[in-house]
């Protein structure tokens, strides 16, 4: 159920006794006025097809231009047309069942009801006073949310109870708010703003011989009182004071257990990547413990969660763990794009999949030998070249062995991945059904990785409290196959962590 407002607004004058049986047939009046009436809007449907189920005993209500919207969008070929097909069958099941017509509403699951609202804007009959003051603020009545947002309108000038539009769009929100007609977001799947505010390990304090013991057996058990708001495989600080502090690992039940960190992660002929702050010697612990299976991380940028997740992948792979090392991310651009990109489909794909590149030549790049002698006489023995790209690459062997597979995100349905080592990058552009299909293709054996800036959003139909990285995060909180991590300190460059803080 979506969260609202306790106060209710004013009652509103119901229509004409003459007009009621034509604002009955087309489905304006709630079959009572004891509960709220919900407006949904497209994208509420599309952003979850089961939110017909999640608003309680209230009533729920669909303008037939909603209905016209999802069938331009149910034959496309990605996730929009599969939610819009997914509507379909849900609403045409409910109907069904209900065996009333589509207006009169059908009871939900939650003891509410639903029902089509089959109203237009252009109905001699509908020439109310304000629907007049509504068509002079919005004389362009054809286009889609102007439609729906004159049902919402009308839909509260027919009934006493409080009328509110559901609706992630932002705009259409702050149209509704113009005229008086009150509007939410769709929070059933949203976090709290508490859930992505802080990055900081919660600290435990315990006595001075109960971390003696754990530094000397691995392991200790506290009380329930002080744990009784951990998760499972939640990272803490047990401290005692400023200076003495230890981090561990809650593994359920009020045991905590040590982390099991290298000094670095080696790769062979690779450089050696080193954790370079606690947050990252948690990250790592995590990515290399094959009891998770479920790794999700914030952290904003020049944190090192891309490259981490890289080295450990790859440090997996080759001590044989896992039969391979997958690399995704999402394609959503950053502000304006160039257009449609020459070239076969690796080629296209490149610009968006280059920061993964950058990363795993980073990790792989072989240390450079001691030099011999003046460097202007070796780089005469050098013969001259004009296309750098042209060069092998340290990963080129790999992709080609099939142990490293790089590829967008949107060649993923259908698919079933097992015994891989799956990095999803910039897992925030995700909405919650897209990561839902992610953690679904990961079979037995695998492992995956969602790592994320909750704060960089390019998607306009999430935002940082909606987004597939903290829905998932947050759905799968808990579980003893899954942890979290957020990384708070950079370590890019100190230009980039000021600019990440201050700009």
């Amino acid at each position: 159920m979506t969260r609202t407002d306790p106060s209710s607004p004013r009652p509103r004058r119901a229509s004409p006794s003459t007009s009621l049986p034509d604002w009955h047939r087309q489905g304006l009046v709630s079959p009572n006025q004891h509960a709220k009436t919900f407006v949904l809007d497209t994208n509420v449907l599309v952003h979850d097809p089961g939110c017909v189920d999640r608003f309680a005993d209230n009533h729920l209500c669909i303008p037939i231009d909603v209905l016209s919207e999802l069938d331009r969008f149910k034959n496309e070929q990605n996730d929009r047309g599969a939610s819009a097909r997914a509507v379909h069958r849900k609403l045409s099941a409910l109907f069904q069942e209900g065996g009333e017509s589509v207006t009169c509403g059908v009871p939900t699951l939650g003891g509410g009801s639903l029902r089509i609202v089959a109203f237009s804007p252009e109905d001699p009959a509908a020439d109310l006073p304000a629907l007049r003051a509504f068509r002079s603020l919005f004389p362009a009545i054809d286009k889609v949310d102007h439609r729906i947002l004159a049902c919402a309108l009308m839909v509260r000038e027919q009934n006493r109870s409080p009328v509110i539009l559901v609706t992630k769009d932002l705009n259409l929100q702050l149209k509704a708010r113009a005229i008086g007609v009150a509007c939410e977001d769709y929070l059933n799947d949203k976090a709290e703003a508490r859930d992505v505010a802080s990055y900081d390990l919660q600290r435990l304090a315990v006595d001075p011989l109960e971390l003696q013991r754990f530094a000397s057996s691995g392991a200790i058990t506290l009380p329930p009182s002080e744990t009784a708001d951990l998760s499972a495989n939640e990272y803490v600080l047990l401290q005692v004071s400023e200076k003495q502090t230890m981090p561990a690992r809650h593994a359920g039940q009020g045991r905590f257990i040590r982390l099991h960190v290298p000094d670095s992660v080696k790769i062979p002929k690779g450089q050696p990547i080193r954790p370079l702050n606690l947050g990252q010697q948690c990250l790592l612990d995590a990515l290399l413990d094959p009891s998770l299976s479920l790794v999700t991380c914030y952290g904003q940028a020049g944190t090192g969660k891309t490259l981490l997740a890289v080295a450990a992948g790859l440090s997996e792979v080759f001590q044989r763990r896992y039969d391979g090392l997958t690399i995704s991310r999402p394609v959503v651009a950053m502000g304006e794009t160039l257009g449609f990109l020459p070239g076969t489909l690796n080629e296209k794909l490149r610009p968006w999949l280059q920061p993964i590149y950058d990363a795993l030549d980073i990790v792989m790049r072989p240390l450079s030998p001691p030099q011999a002698g003046p460097r202007r006489k070796q780089d005469k023995k050098r013969p001259p070249t004009l296309n750098l790209d042209a060069a092998p690459k340290p990963y080129d062997a790999l992709i080609e062995q099939g142990l490293l597979e790089i590829e967008a995100l949107c060649y993923i349905r259908g698919r079933s991945i097992p015994n891989r080592f799956f990095i999803l990058d910039e897992a925030q552009q995700l909405t919650p059904l897209e990561a839902k299909t992610i953690v679904t293709r990961m079979s037995r054996g695998s492992k995956l990785i969602l790592i994320g800036d909750p704060a960089q959003i390019d998607n306009p139909y999430v935002d940082s409290r909606s987004n597939g990285l903290v829905y998932t995060r947050n759905r799968l909180k808990g579980e003893s196959c899954t942890a979290h991590i957020s990384l708070s300190k950079g370590e890019r460059s100190p230009l980039a962590e000021a600019g990440a803080k201050r700009m």
